[in-house]
Parts: C-alpha cells; structure tokens; sequence
C-alpha cells in the first residue's frame, strides 16, 4: 500500500479529534492527561509538517472524498502545494507549541481543571489542518466554524474574568460577521460555476473551472477579502486581536497570532489565485493599501502598549499587513503581466507568513514564561528579569531581532525582498502606482523603524534594569518543555534567515503555479550562499556571511576581554555622581513611547492627567504625583461604538413587544395570519 501525503495529514487530523476525545477520559488524572495529551498533538503536528513539506517539495496533489456531509454533498479533500504550504506553517508551530504547552500547562493543574483546554486546543489546531485541506464551500466553512468555536472557548477558558468574557463575545460576534461575508462569496462563486438550481458548484473545483462575469468576479473577491480581513485582523477590523490574544493561555495565544491568522491569508490567496485566477489591477491596489495602513497603525498601536501580550497582539496587526503589501504587489504585477516581479512579491508575502508564524510564535511563548514565572503582564511592574531568567531573556531577545528585521534572523530577509519588489515599481505601465510606489516603500520602512523601537522598550523595560513592581516576585526560570519549545522556534528564526535560498528553490513551484513564474532561477545564480533576487548586478545578500561575521566579532571580543580576567570590572552605573539609584528613576513603557505619542499622537484618542496624591501634605510640596494615561483607537469611536449604540436602541424597541399578556401575544399571531393572507392573495 503506497502512503499519500493526504494521507499522512488526514491521519493527522484524525490523531487530534481521538486525543480530544480521550482527554475527557482522563481529567481525573490532569498530570497524566497534560503529558501525554500535548505529546501526542505534537506528533500529530509533526505529521501534518512532514505531509507539507512532501507535496511541496514533490509538486504533488492528492485528493480525497469522504462520504460525511449532508445527501449528495461530500467532503472533498484536496492537497496541493498552496495547501501544504500553509499545511507545514500551521503544523510547525503547532509541534513547538505542543511541547512547550506540556510544561506551560501542567502548571496550572493545581489551580483549575484542564481538560477543557485540552479538548478545545485538539479541535483549534484540527480546524486549522481541515481548512488547509477543504476543497468544498462546505467543508471548508465547517472547518473555519470548528476553529472559531474552539478558539473562541480556549479564549474564555478563565471565564471567571469579565474581560475574559467580553474579548470572547467580540472575537465570536467578528468571527460570524466574517464568517458570513465568506458564506456569500462562496454562494455568488458556485452560483456562477453550476447555476442556482442545484448545489454541483459548491466544489472548489467547480470554481476553478468557471468564467466569472468581472462584476461578480469583484462582487465575490469583495465578499471573500472582508470576511478573511476580519479574521486576520485587518485594520478597521482589527479590534477584537488586541483584546482576545493578550487573555487567552500564552500558549493559545501563540496558535492564534501565529497560525490562526494565517489562515486567513491562505483563504486570501486561494481566492484570488486559484479560483478566480484573473483580476484587475486595482484589486491589488486594495489589498496593498490595507496591508500599509495595517502595517503603520500596528506598529503604532503597539508602542503606545504596556501589557507585554497586548503589545504582541497589535504587531501581529503590524505583520498581517506587511504580508498583505507582498501581496497586493504580486497582484497588481500579475494584472500587468509582469510574471517575475509578481513571483517576488508573492514568495515575499509567504516568506513572511512562515517568519512571523516563527517569530511570533516565539515571542508569545516568551511572554508566556515571564507571566508563568511573574504573574505579571504589566511592563511598568517588571524590569531585571534578565538575572532569574537569562534563558527567557536570550531566546526572547532572538524574537525581537526578528520580528524587527535585523539580519541573520528570518525577519529581514522577507522584509527586504518585499522592498526589492517595491524597487521594480518603476517597470509598472500605470503612471498612477508610479507615483504611489515609492511612498508605499517609505512606509514599510516606517513601519520597520517604529518595529525596532518597540522591541528595544520591550526587551528592555522587561529583562533589563531594576524590579519596578510593588512585590518582588519568587521569580525562576521556566522548566525545560516550555525552554525546548522556545529554542526550537528560536533556531528555525535563525535558519530561515540563513538559508533562504533553500525556502525559495521549496516554494518555487507555488509562484510557477500561481503567478507562472520562477523565482529561484534568478535568485539561487549566485549559489545557496547568495540570495539574488532578479539578478546579481541589482541587489544580493548573503545572511550565511553576516552570521559568520556576527559570530567573528562575538568570539574576538569574548576572548579580548577574557583572556585577562582583571580587565573586566564591575562598578557602580554611570549616574553624573549619584550612585543612589532606584526603580522610580529608570525608564518606563510609557515614558519610553512618549516621543513617538507627541509625534503620532492625533492618530489616537489621548486623555493625560496628573493630580497630586491625597496623602500629600501640601500641594506645593507633594509626596507623590498620580499620573494617567488614557489611549483609546478612534476606530471604536467611528465603526464599532455608533453600531454597538444603534443595536442596542433596536433592541430596546423590540423588547416592547414583549408585554407579558396572552392578549397581546394573540394579536401578534392574528395579524401576523392577516398579513401573510394578503401576501399570498396577491
């Protein structure tokens, strides 16, 4: 019997729905249950990465039909590159989170019951793998509701919390609105592919095969880009990111910012790519657009944060929209025929989404330590943590390189070839996106630069200098799960920014089959040590030699200063003679954000005051200042709270029809006949 890739991953899935279902069995034993639970979504995961990398690297499709839908609509499976290329970003980081979860979790058996999570964490990460694999409208919007089902409740699994509960009911009232967004797309596209008088369109490849109308075309590309837009956070519908991910378990958190958006991004491009196929050219226009304010209003909303996940949280808003801006431009080359510019910026998009998947991943599982160990997510009340946890400390440090796009790590590499693909604007025929080229490029590098600076007042308000918070903590390091997990993502963030030209020459058959275009014949010329994008004589990197130099520099200096011990000295911190420092005097979030919020402050609602403390004995001479701060995103104001306002006045109207009294009910039923005799009699 010959194994399939398709194989290999619906057994994967397969592996998640039994170990869910086993985890109820267990929940009397939480030690037992925690163990071998994560461990087997571990390798469940690992499987669902080794059947990506397989069809990937094979160009292979397989296809499956499973008899288990509704009457003579089946589930249709289907795995090809596209899918298995999201199939392995999705099972990576699932198998670094499932190993760093079987100690992140088993710290919590002794204060709350688990198995929810469990169940609910086997059935997210199976909703993901079943989205990547659907090739049905139905079978694909089962899985997207089983994934935000289960996010949805691993969000609220502290339910005891207010907040807990009100993030959950606005991630589930975006989801559905989404949800049905993508539900219209898909009808107006089987509609068009079958007719409207049976369900034959419903298949994906139903869809391939069809012309759409360029109304209708946009009409389901409109419908289709909103409702996946919802999901992946997508800036005005981005409000229920910030609030969801900072209350979820770090390890859900993780998934969530790290693979759950994602696959929005894969609805994206199968969409556009794959079953609509043509497209004009101001479709990309909008999807660069979004991708740059996104980007720009991420960054922004992140340096104004001082809860470490919530800071996390809005950079994924920042990272969605630098995938969208690779692909917008390889939509908007692709409408102009220009295949190569379009193959660069679309392996440049889904570089991206494999790094901040790493990146991500990474830097929410170090926040999940430092909260593990501190109970703390406020960085005003941390500081020094450096000292008790040097292992947190570096590997969170390596997400923060990254996730800034500084070489050797993953992130620079697919930053730098979306600006390669922003510098080939000029070959363009539209003078329009001549003109707006170069003020895209200017914002992603705006964004790259705010980037930096939000991680350099992350890092350093968290790990370094004194304890700021009111009770010092029995701080410790975090046990070796979560430590494995976090070095795993750590090396593959350094791999990925070593070796692109591996990725590249793997992923070459996705821009063949997409945009019909190779990347790799120009980009591998110089050999696996230089990335060349389209040619050598324009731009080269090679992240092998800055790694090289990076080590070179570190092992000099290391052994200058240590072939002599006596030349190292320990002393007092610099302080223009006064060496009585405390917590009060150094940096915090907030006055390290102070600038950028003076600059970019009319982007935000902004209330600041200061009153003296009451305890003071005169005002002329107080004890202490109370100081508050107050940054609220104007897009509540303008979208959410008026619909939240209008809803709640209907409601209220209806509600008066509930009297109470049979004879009002009576009336409602007697009228109710009247009307729809009328209706039929005419």
């Amino acid at each position: 019997m010959i194994v399939a890739p398709v194989d290999i991953a619906a057994a994967s899935v397969m592996l998640l729905l039994i170990t869910g279902l086993a985890a109820v069995l267990f929940r009397k034993s939480p030690g037992f249950l925690t163990t071998v639970s994560f461990y087997s979504c571990a390798l469940a995961s690992l499987m669902a990465v080794t059947s990506g990398i397989w069809t990937v690297a094979g160009n292979v499709t397989g296809k499956m039909v499973l008899l288990s839908g509704l009457p003579d609509l089946p589930f249709h499976l289907r795995l090809d590159p596209l899918s298995g290329f999201f199939l392995t970003v999705v099972g990576l980081l699932c198998f670094f989170v499932s190993i760093y979860s079987a100690g992140y979790v088993k710290a919590m058996t002794g204060r709350k019951p688990v198995v929810k999570l469990v169940v609910f964490y086997c059935l997210f990460i199976a909703g993901m793998l079943m989205v990547v694999l659907a090739d049905d409208a139905l079978f694909f919007l089962i899985s997207w509701e089983a994934m935000a089902a289960a996010s949805y409740f691993l969000v609220m699994f502290e339910d005891e919390q207010i907040e807990n509960r009100r993030a959950a009911f606005l991630y589930l009232v975006v989801a559905h609105v989404g949800a049905i967004a993508i539900l219209l797309s898909f009808g107006v596209m089987a509609g068009l592919s079958a007719g409207f008088d049976d369900f034959s369109g419903f298949t994906f490849d139903a869809m391939r095969q069809a012309q759409f109308p360029a109304k209708w075309a946009t009409i389901a590309f409109l419908l289709a880009f909103f409702g996946f837009a919802a999901k992946a956070g997508v800036v005005p519908l981005h409000v229920w990111l910030p609030e969801a991910h900072p209350v979820a378990p770090s390890n859900v958190s993780a998934l969530m910012s790290g693979v759950m958006l994602k696959t929005a991004i894969y609805g994206i491009v199968r969409v556009t790519f794959d079953l609509i196929g043509v497209f004009p050219w101001w479709w990309g226009g909008l999807v660069l657009a979004l991708g740059l304010i996104s980007a720009v209003m991420g960054v922004l909303y992140a340096l104004m944060q001082h809860d470490l996940k919530r800071l996390l949280a809005y950079h994924s808003v920042e990272n969605i929209g630098i995938i969208l801006i690779g692909i917008g431009l390889s939509m908007i080359f692709t409408s102009f025929n220009l295949p190569v510019m379009a193959a660069l910026a679309l392996i440049a998009g889904l570089y991206h989404t494999l790094n901040h998947a790493m990146f991500k991943g990474l830097l929410f599982m170090g926040a999940g330590a430092v909260l593990h160990s501190t109970h703390e997510r406020n960085m005003e009340e941390m500081g020094g943590l450096i000292h008790k946890m040097p292992w947190t400390a570096a590997l969170f440090l390596v997400g923060c390189v990254s996730i800034s796009a500084l070489p050797p790590f993953n992130g620079f590499v697919s930053e730098w070839l979306t600006f390669q693909a922003f510098l080939l604007s000029p070959s363009l025929p539209n003078q329009v996106m001549k003109l707006i080229m170069p003020m895209g490029a200017a914002l992603l590098a705006l964004t790259g630069a705010l980037a930096a600076a939000c991680f350099v007042k992350a890092f350093g308000v968290t790990f370094l200098g004194h304890w700021r918070g009111r009770h010092q903590p029995n701080v410790h390091e975090v046990d070796w799960h979560m430590r494995t997990g976090m070095i795993l993502s750590a090396l593959t963030c350094l791999c990925l920014g070593i070796f692109p030209t591996v990725f590249i020459e793997w992923t070459d058959v996705l821009s063949e089959s997409l945009v019909g275009a190779k990347l790799s014949t120009s980009a591998t010329s110089g050999g696996w040590m230089w990335l060349t994008p389209i040619a050598p004589e324009r731009a080269s990197y090679s992240g092998f030699i800055v790694f090289l130099g990076v080590l070179i520099v570190y092992a000099v200096v290391y052994a200058v200063l240590h072939v002599n011990p006596g030349k190292i000295r320990r002393g007092a911190i610099w302080d223009c003679g006064f060496e009585k420092l405390t917590s009060r005097m150094q940096y915090n979030a907030t006055s390290f954000s102070m600038p950028i919020r003076r600059i970019f402050g009319f982007l935000f609602h902004i209330r600041e005051e200061t009153r003296v403390s009451p305890q003071a004995a005169h005002s002329a001479f107080p004890a202490r200042l109370i100081y508050n701060l107050r940054i609220k995103d104007r897009f509540w104001n303008w979208i959410y709270k008026p619909v939240a306002d209008a809803t709640f006045r209907v409601s209220r109207q209806v509600g008066r029809l509930q009297q109470g009294r049979i004879q009002a009910y009576l009336i409602y039923s007697f009228l109710t006949i009247i009307i729809l005799l009328l209706v039929k009699s005419l």
